[in-house]
């Protein structure tokens, strides 16, 4: 399990060896042949804050040799914000007094067909509070069956499960799960994860070890932005995924780095803000590091930021987000797990994309790739 190489890695040695990194460093990592963790903590620290054209550039180039000029969208699907976790950031934890929704069969029905109104969209991403007594792997399957009915690809984006439960859920139909760590510091991870399933550290960190074990064509991996110093954060994720690459090889892997913005109401404040180019950096380093992740932005992202970085190695992008259960036709004016800052209708965003170059793609599966699945797994 990955815990156990975490264990080996020292975040405070880890931090020091990134921000010791040389513009001699940079330029070496940026000239090498293979990109290392080594090189990747050149790219990431405050040393390669001059380099970022140079950067863009090659992201771009190795972008175009992977993936060509494509973009895939999608659009997320909040089930529900009930929520058993005490997470200090997030608007479900579960002190905070807020109405409590869980979609049922007919609503989750109305929804996919609001969504298909929308846009052409085939890739949806289906998000729950944590909450195993009353969204737990039997109301997952439920929703899976019913949402395969309209769309190609379903992904999940839930509590951590066990590699039993991920391999029922594919037999209904889930093609990827995203887990966040949201930070690797294991020594403050629970300052803010104090109470609830997500406290526990170990269970978390393993869950893509458990997906790569029920065989989930698709995993997603992120943490996120403001908890603790970024760029000893990354660092740890690329070697998360280094790790799960050599042991899950069959397995696609995708990256998010979502940014807490400053709350203007006096509720959590980020640790460290991340700027523009911060961010920009960090997805140029991802993008040489691992030429074949896949690398996606949300809605949190502002609409001239996201089009930008569309040319330059972000291949996946939400659009049309709505980050409340039920928002797109159910109960449209309920609580947002956060903002969105990107708040452009689908086709705009489509728009957007073809006038710049891209190719959208609204489908990257299709249900006879299931079949071809599981008859190899017989």
């Amino acid at each position: 399990m990955f815990s156990d190489l975490l264990n080996s890695l020292s975040w405070e040695q880890t931090t020091e060896r990134i921000y010791s990194k040389t513009e001699a460093d940079v330029v070496r990592a940026l000239s090498a042949e293979q990109c290392g963790i080594e090189e990747f903590m050149a790219l990431v620290s405050p040393a390669a804050s001059g380099y970022l054209e140079a950067m863009a550039q090659l992201s771009q180039r190795l972008t175009y040799a992977r993936f060509g000029k494509t973009m895939s969208l999608f659009i997320p699907l909040y089930l529900t914000n009930s929520c058993i976790n005490s997470c200090l950031y997030c608007g479900f934890h579960a002190e905070n007094h807020i109405p409590r929704t869980i979609l049922t069969p007919e609503q989750i029905d109305a929804e996919c067909r609001a969504i298909k109104a929308l846009a052409p969209f085939e890739n949806i991403l289906l998000v729950t509070g944590e909450n195993p007594y009353r969204a737990g792997v039997e109301y997952l399957r439920e929703a899976i069956e019913i949402v395969k009915r309209y769309f190609d690809n379903v992904k999940i984006e839930v509590m951590p499960l066990a590699s039993e439960d991920y391999s029922s859920l594919k037999q209904v139909g889930l093609n990827g799960v995203i887990c966040f760590q949201e930070t690797y510091n294991r020594s403050r991870y629970n300052i803010y994860h104090p109470r609830g399933m997500k406290a526990n550290f170990d269970w978390r960190v393993n869950a893509p070890d458990r997906m790569g074990q029920a065989a989930v064509h698709s995993i997603g991996m992120g943490v996120l932005i403001g908890l603790e110093d970024w760029r000893t954060d990354v660092t740890m994720l690329a070697q998360h995924i280094k790790y799960l690459e050599r042991r899950y090889w069959r397995t696609r892997y995708s990256v998010n780095f979502p940014r807490l913005r400053p709350a203007e109401n006096g509720g959590f404040q980020p640790n460290v803000v991340m700027s523009d180019r911060e961010l920009a950096q960090l997805t140029f380093a991802f993008r040489i590091f691992d030429h074949d992740i896949d690398i996606s932005y949300s809605t949190r992202e502002q609409a001239e930021f996201r089009d930008n970085m569309s040319t330059l190695g972000v291949t996946t992008f939400s659009a049309g987000s709505k980050t409340d259960p039920g928002g797109y036709a159910t109960y449209p004016q309920s609580l947002e797990q956060f903002s969105v800052s990107d708040s452009r209708t689908p086709m705009q965003v489509a728009a957007a994309l073809r006038g710049l170059g891209r190719e959208v793609v609204w489908k990257d599966w299709d249900r006879s790739f299931d079949l071809w699945r599981d008859i190899q797994g017989r």
